[in-house]
């Protein structure tokens, strides 16, 4: 059975990918949270500490946003290598070069308000119920989600943060 594991609050977990996802960079902190040494990990999908509960539809704004050179703000329930987990407040950002030219991404996640946890896991489950349908169907709930809050999803993730 996995257990919760609870950053503390001056836990700073950076990493920094390529292109594709893969870790180029992880700090101690990502490093001691997730589990893993840094050769089980350089070079490796980022997705390597995705916990299954998270929705599909969180990663595709994720991407949609820094692949666009936004920063973008999302919970995300991560998976430790012995199977426990645990909740960051993540701030994805891509990385230029002197062109302006997006070569990577870096992410730098801290310790959850917990009250928001406690309002995201709602969310995600019914994303989560809504994927077993279809994508689209996530995506559609989403966006309403987000507009009937009468916040952008970025706005409305750092709000929960916050509050």
């Amino acid at each position: 059975m996995s257990k919760e594991i609870f950053l503390s609050e001056d836990t700073l977990i950076t990493s920094k990918t390529d292109l594709s996802g893969k870790i180029v960079y992880a700090n101690e902190d990502f490093l001691k949270y997730a589990g893993y040494g840094m050769a089980d990990v350089l070079n490796k999908p980022h997705n390597i500490v995705r916990h299954k509960n998270m929705p599909r539809v969180v990663f595709k704004f994720l991407w949609q946003y820094v692949k666009e050179g936004k920063e973008i703000f999302a919970f995300v329930k991560n998976k430790a290598k012995n199977g426990d987990f645990y909740w960051v407040f993540a701030n994805i950002t891509p990385s230029f070069d002197l062109n302006g030219n997006i070569i990577g991404y870096y992410s730098v996640r801290r310790a959850p308000n917990k009250k928001a946890i406690t309002d995201i896991e709602k969310l995600y489950s019914q994303l989560l119920e809504a994927e077993k349908i279809s994508i689209q169907n996530s995506i559609t709930l989403l966006s309403d989600f987000c507009k009937n809050s009468q916040k952008s999803y970025n706005e409305l993730i750092f709000d929960l943060q916050n509050s």
